[in-house]
């Protein structure tokens, strides 16, 4: 949809109680309109659900259909009780005014019976439209285009070109970027409106103001594929074409934002281990079969750290200072897995960049990692050996032993957690796998496989035999 309500902010809320005191003024029908039209659609929307049915049923009949469509672009909770609210022509007559992308958006909330039934009742251009897009899955960029487009052909003088887009602006709206195509409706470029308007005073030929290396995209595409090719640019319109090169679409700039957003929350969702995206509404049994897949892997992981922490059980029965420190080292480890992770991600979303160019960004990372590793470790040789020293009253031969095995500890596992917080995710890509899904949960249980085995080994070698200078 056009976006989602999220929490308001203060001036949104403000904008909600002014809405809600308009509605229930009991002020004239042509006063109520007049004062609404003032306010965004997306600011009555919001006050929709603070409304009583009855209330609604009224803005209903205050409102005209093109505005009604327009604030239900930006309702994505309740559609459905909403529309049961005014007849099915009703409905059926507002989903028509909407842009046929937010158009399936809604009808993809309701019911299926529902959907069809509204479907039934909409003129053939709309629902050939909806259909059009319904067709493609949900990860090529078909699904998210909109029909909202202007079509002007190469053969027309400047004079029929404004003609013929006065025609065309009654149905569709977004009209400041033009699409070219020749007789056979196959694309050749684009013609920025404010160039159509001011060739009329210069006597230009339309062919003059064609730009005809304007980017495209065809509607097979997948979204991460049409993102990667379109972050270069700053157009508000982009043209759809078919395998036979004919525009049957549009991407505008909101729908590149809107697909980045959604990108990026099913990235954070695999972070966490999940497979995607989680919705409020979903069934528990769904979220279970999403989440314990991974669990269990991590559970058995875990256990494997746990089981090499056990062998060094004589060692912290003798030296129980050990434990109070780990948690410096596997979180600074932590730390470093992490940034490296981001980073690699990244990276790895430019599908050009080669293995030469990913070794390389490995390498680097370890270097990263091992000079952070090298600074923090003397920072924590300096600051943990006086602390044990002067504030916990050790000897201080055991005290900057001590805080010695911590700074080299801390050294290794940053470098080795950089190093694996690059090469797994580059592992995944070159399987085939999301490296999204070698992130979070994972990259941290290996970290903590690394650092408990570098810290506790160097415990056990620099400090078993000065223990008694304890």
């Amino acid at each position: 949809m056009a976006e989602e309500i999220s929490s308001e902010t203060p001036q949104a809320e403000n904008y909600t109680r002014e809405i809600l005191s308009v509605v229930r003024s009991g002020e004239k029908i042509t006063e109520i309109r007049r004062k609404l039209k003032e306010y965004h659609s997306k600011d009555i929307a919001a006050a929709f659900p603070e409304m009583e049915p009855e209330e609604r049923k009224r803005l209903y009949r205050i409102l005209d259909e093109d505005k009604l469509s327009r604030i239900f672009s930006y309702l994505d909770q309740n559609v459905s009780i909403y529309l049961d609210e005014m007849t099915a022509s009703k409905a059926a007559d507002i989903l028509e005014s909407m842009d046929s992308d937010d158009a399936v958006d809604v009808l993809e909330e309701l019911p299926d019976s529902k959907s069809r039934k509204l479907q039934s009742l909409m003129e053939n251009d709309a629902r050939a439209d909806i259909e059009l897009i319904q067709s493609y899955d949900e990860d090529q960029i078909g699904s998210r285009m909109t029909t909202n487009f202007v079509v002007i052909c190469q053969d027309l003088t400047v004079k029929e070109a404004l003609h013929s887009l006065v025609d065309q602006a009654a149905e569709n709206d977004n009209i400041s970027t033009l699409f070219v195509v020749d007789p056979d409706e196959h694309y050749r470029g684009i013609i920025a409106l404010n160039d159509l308007i001011t060739a009329s005073e210069r006597k230009m030929d339309l062919s003059e103001l064609v730009v005809t290396s304007y980017p495209f995209v065809y509607d097979t595409q997948t979204v991460p594929e049409v993102i990667e090719e379109l972050k270069g640019y700053s157009e508000d319109t982009i043209p759809v074409l078919d395998s036979d090169g004919k525009v049957i679409g549009a991407i505008t700039a909101w729908d590149v934002v809107e697909a980045v957003d959604e990108e990026m929350g099913e990235d954070y969702a695999r972070l966490g281990g999940l497979t995607e995206e989680e919705d409020l509404n979903e069934p528990l049994n769904l979220s279970l079969q999403k989440r314990l897949p991974w669990l269990v892997i991590l559970l058995f992981l875990g256990l494997v750290v746990s089981g090499v922490s056990s062998m060094f059980e004589p060692m912290l029965a003798r030296l129980a200072i050990v434990a109070s420190f780990q948690s410096v080292i596997l979180g600074m480890a932590g730390n470093a897995g992490t940034q490296s992770l981001g980073v690699t991600i990244r990276v790895l979303m430019d599908d050009s960049v080669t293995i030469r160019q990913q070794l390389g960004l490995m390498w680097k990372e370890t270097r990263v990692g091992l000079a952070n590793g090298i600074l923090l470790g003397a920072l924590s040789f300096a600051v943990t050996g006086l602390y044990v020293w002067l504030g916990m009253r050790y000897p201080v031969h055991f005290a900057f032993s001590f805080s010695g095995c911590i700074g080299i500890a801390l050294t290794v596992s940053m470098m080795i957690s950089a190093m694996m917080g690059t090469l797994i995710p580059i592992f995944f890509k070159k399987v085939g796998v999301d490296p999204a899904v070698a992130s979070g949960p994972l990259i941290s249980t290996v970290n903590d496989l690394t650092a408990v085995i570098s810290y506790y080994g160097l415990a056990w070698v620099l400090l078993l035999n000065i223990e008694h200078l304890a």
